[in-house]
């Protein structure tokens, strides 16, 4: 979608004008008569605008695009082929849909027919193996178009040998030659892709752990690489994000090493959805400048844009709070009207179980209501699937023989599917990007298309379906990293020193964090001085950090009855996810925790699905390191800085996954962790405090709800989920003298989202008053103060406390 959508306000979706649409508009209808739909507008059309293919592109590959249906490049496309060409690193940061692989492409496929090489990173090992099938489609059609090639002409495994032939001058010859790595990839393949590839199609965590340590016997592709095509790089943030940065400076390091001085350079092409500040996001993830293409040429159909709050239901929950309809639930209701009136469509789920049960119940659903006969119409279709069963179901989709999918975000990223006319989107995806991916796979072929936001009994999900302005008339976000935190920066410069020995110069590749850290490091031991070479001392060699948690010996999830590895997780995550008696989903199969050792860093699993969730409570503890910066609104005040939380997770409950009723709660005897990390609070002074207190509001339970709501808004101004981020509140804080309310990042070191939450402190705080004061609750529920991870069991809690809190916070605050 464009950034942000073009809106016509002027044009809204009545009833009288869905009557005159499609079938997909009817779901709208109903949705209007029943109250559930709370706002819906359309987003208008946008026509494509082609340009001519570049003179430098070789007629032979504009002749395999020409067959493969693109007979001319959109001008996002040849504009960023064109920054590649040139030795430019480039972002290109535009809609779903909109071709974004050309872009990368044409230049990828014009070097290697030079005797270059590329390299392709995609955030998931499916998405990787999606992209070897379009470079298979393409390559085949350079092939067939020459009669006379030279490549290898053979597979091996994952590798397609195709040349690319005589007659195209310049050098061209060597062929196309495309390969998956993955960990999956047998010996002999990788060995092969080795010897042969010219465009090998990867994951960042492949590339940490398998290519850049054994980077010698990978000389041959290193020493000719001209392009590293970085794809969906708006989801590397974060934690993961900050990894995926540093991985990449050890791979401008390693090819700098192999390739021979005067050689033409390494080009980065990043590929993403739309998002705010693409060319910052693209310097914070390679060290290096690059050009941002973001004017998106493709064309568009019209889409109606729906926001859906299911109703509250007769079932209370914690302290007797009404329980809203879930948005499961009411995608699978959807799902199989849709079904019903012959509307192709996806919904999204968070969860792989939740997509099986909506697919589930909506082909119960239809059963139900008389039309079983379409039962066989609706499928799940998630990670974990073989790929075999992926590519089924895609192709089903494609030809009709399938209706309908409730998917993960598996679908989200990069899978060419077409032809759908409408899509729900159970719960809010994290980020405005995300959500933009996602309702940008219907109306993919021009048609009129539905895309409906369904809430979640959550603070943000809520604000959003009674405030549609934050988010459709307004820029999606830009990625949050955070390279220099030492906790993510330390295990990469000791993996890059067991590469190469570390030098001065390298540690600017690295920033400015790097020359502190490395004396860190040098004083631990993990690193010596020879001759102003830093190496990796033998005693201190351990196994490579994991690059979507913090580092420390990971924790290894093993079935007890097979001794099979599961999985595995970073080790404060298993306190809260893999603590005796958790229910642990991996890959769509359910596992019941019977034991957690931490000294041997192992949680033993039995292979079953007791019916229930489990979610942990923890305690928390937090004290100031140092203060960083602060805002002061009037007597109130809101801070960042550096804080160390001490967390206990001391309980854990159980809960239908259908409703999220509470089933009973149980005692753990876990040890107590420190977290170093960064925070945003804000600080009520005596007298605002005392004026509270006169008004006759619980102070403790004011801070509480608000801390809760607070945590719940975040993401709409950082990209981060609320499981990124903890909170402390408390009445009378030991340290600041104050009522204090904390939000920090869950993750050492910082992650970045609480600097966010400071930067956007108002927008901020004034989105969760408006999001408490709008839910339709009396006394408070999940929809707006109540918090699924709360550590004393949601007590106390005051909705009109946090608000007359939050007012009196806002009074006088700076934007």
């Amino acid at each position: 979608m464009p950034d942000p959508p073009p809106l016509a306000a002027d044009e809204p979706a009545t009833a009288a004008w869905r009557a005159r649409q499609p079938a997909a508009f009817a779901v709208l209808s109903r949705g209007a008569a029943s109250g559930r739909l709370t706002y819906a507008e359309r987003l208008p059309a946008r026509p494509g605008v082609r340009v001519p293919w570049p003179d430098w592109v070789p007629g032979q590959v504009v002749a395999a695009f020409d067959r493969s249906g693109i007979s001319d490049p959109w001008a996002h496309q040849a504009a960023a082929a064109d920054h590649a060409r040139a030795g430019r690193n480039v972002i290109l940061a535009t809609g779903t849909a909109s071709g974004k692989s050309v872009g990368y492409l044409a230049p990828a496929l014009t070097a290697i027919g030079e005797g270059g090489t590329a390299l392709y990173l995609a955030p998931t090992r499916a998405l990787a193996a999606d992209q070897l099938k379009l470079v298979d489609g393409l390559s085949e059609g350079i092939d067939h178009g020459l009669g006379q090639g030279t490549g290898s002409g053979f597979r091996q495994g994952r590798g397609l040998g195709l040349g690319i032939g005589h007659g195209l001058g310049r050098g061209f010859g060597l062929g196309v030659r495309a390969a998956v790595i993955d960990s999956d990839t047998p010996a002999d393949q990788r060995a092969w892709a080795r010897r042969h590839a010219s465009y090998l199609l990867t994951t960042p965590d492949m590339l940490h752990y398998g290519l850049l340590p054994q980077h010698p016997r990978w000389n041959g592709f290193l020493r000719r690489l001209r392009y590293v095509i970085v794809d969906e790089c708006h989801g590397y943030r974060g934690v993961f994000g900050s990894h995926v940065a540093h991985v990449l400076r050890r791979l401008r390091r390693v090819v700098e090493h192999h390739q021979d001085r005067g050689a033409p350079g390494l080009v980065f092409v990043l590929a993403s959805a739309t998002i705010s500040e693409p060319a910052r996001c693209a310097e914070l993830l390679t060290g290096l400048p690059a050009e941002a293409v973001t004017a998106d040429a493709a064309p568009r159909g019209p889409m109606t844009f729906g926001m859906w709050e299911p109703p509250l239901t007769a079932l209370r929950g914690e302290a007797g709070a009404p329980l809203r309809r879930t948005a499961v639930a009411e995608a699978a209701e959807l799902l199989a009207d849709l079904v019903r009136d012959g509307v192709p469509a996806l919904a999204f789920i968070r969860s792989r179980r939740g997509a099986e049960a909506v697919a589930a119940a909506a082909r119960s659903r239809l059963v139900e209501t008389g039309f079983g006969e379409l039962a066989h119409r609706v499928a799940a279709y998630r990670s974990g699937y073989l790929a075999d069963e992926r590519r089924h179901l895609e192709e089903a989709l494609r030809s009709g023989a399938i209706t309908a999918l409730a998917t993960t975000t598996a679908l989200e990223l990069g899978v060419n599917i077409t032809g759908l006319d409408a899509v729900l989107i159970a719960g809010w995806p994290g980020t405005r990007t995300a959500l933009w991916q996602q309702a940008g796979r219907a109306g993919r072929a021009g048609r009129e298309a539905v895309a409906i936001l369904i809430a979640r009994d959550d603070p943000l999900d809520t604000y959003l379906v009674h405030h549609p302005e934050a988010l459709l008339h307004r820029p999606v976000e830009a990625t949050v990293l955070d390279p220099a935190n030492p906790y993510i920066l330390a295990p990469h410069l000791c993996a890059a020193a067991a590469e190469l020995p570390l030098t001065a110069a390298d540690l600017e590749l690295f920033g400015p964090a790097a020359p502190s850290v490395l004396a860190q490091l040098a004083g631990q031991g993990s690193l010596r001085d020879r001759g102003g070479r830093w190496h990796l001392t033998s005693a201190h060699r351990t196994p490579l950090t994991g690059l979507r948690g913090t580092g420390g010996r990971p924790v290894r999830i093993v079935e007890e009855a097979t001794g099979r590895l599961v999985g595995t997780m970073d080790e404060p995550s298993a306190h809260v996810l893999a603590h005796a008696g958790a229910v642990y989903p991996h890959q769509g199969e359910m596992y019941l925790v019977t034991r957690l050792d931490l000294a041997e860093s192992v949680a033993l699993v039995q292979h079953t699905d007791p019916g229930y969730t489990t979610s942990a409570r923890e305690l928390t503890g937090i004290a100031v390191s140092a203060e960083h910066r602060r805002a002061q609104w009037g007597a109130a005040a809101v801070h960042f800085g550096d804080v160390l939380v001490t967390r206990q997770v001391v309980a854990f409950t159980r809960r239908k996954p259908e409703t999220g009723q509470l089933l009973g709660e149980q005692a753990l005897d876990l040890p107590f962790r420190t977290l170093r990390t960064r925070a945003v609070w804000w600080t009520l002074s005596p007298g605002q405090r005392a004026e509270l207190g006169s008004a006759g509001v619980d102070l403790a339970g004011a801070a509480h709800a608000a801390e809760h709501a607070a945590i719940g808004l975040l993401p709409l101004v950082a990209a981060c989920d609320r499981w990124d981020v903890g909170g402390v509140s408390a009445d009378l804080h030991p340290e600041t003298g104050r009522l204090t309310i904390f939000v920090y990042d869950g993750h050492d070191g910082g992650a970045g989202f609480a600097e966010r939450g400071f930067a956007a402190a108002a927008q901020w705080l004034r989105a969760t008053a408006l999001a408490i004061a709008g839910c339709e609750c009396s006394a408070g529920c999940p929809s707006c103060i109540q918090s699924p991870k709360c550590g004393n069991g949601n007590e106390p809690l005051s909705k009109q406390g946090s608000l007359a809190l939050l007012d009196r916070l806002l009074a006088d605050a700076a934007e």
